[in-house]
């Protein structure tokens, strides 16, 4: 595993990495906006993966009421970066930041990761006929 940290200090993200990486290389966010990322990450709890240079390596942001809700999006390990346990600590620094303790309810959306996120809780929602949503295109 490679030394990294992790930061939820916005004036370290690197804008541009977060933007190409999601609107070219994700499978949710393709094509969205760099006025878009940037507009979510100043509207979310953001947290940074950092290798020792101080380049950005993954991202994730959570959207909350700091309350009773939260929602993880747009989590991400560079390509070049993953299987070194990079997630894992990500996931850990998420699930402990101080400022989402005692949630009622904390979702997310994957189609890939579920392994991952099972580790820390996470299981299909038990209702899913409760939930409803409106899909737009990105922008």
């Amino acid at each position: 595993m490679i030394d990294f940290t992790i930061s939820t200090d916005k004036s370290l993200l690197d804008i541009e990495t977060i933007h190409d990486y999601l609107s070219n290389r994700s499978y949710w966010a393709k094509g969205r906006s760099l006025e878009t990322v940037k507009r979510s990450i100043e509207n979310c709890l953001c947290f940074g993966v950092y290798g020792c240079s101080g380049k950005l390596i993954g991202f994730a942001r959570v959207l909350t009421d700091y309350a009773v809700f939260a929602y993880l999006m747009d989590v991400f390990i560079l390509e070049e970066y993953r299987n070194q346990g990079l997630a894992k600590g990500l996931m850990k620094s998420i699930m402990t930041h101080s400022d989402l303790q005692g949630l009622q309810r904390f979702m997310l959306a994957t189609s890939d990761a579920h392994k991952l996120y099972e580790q820390f809780g996470f299981r299909v929602t038990a209702m899913p006929e409760k939930l409803m949503e409106i899909v737009n295109k990105p922008r």
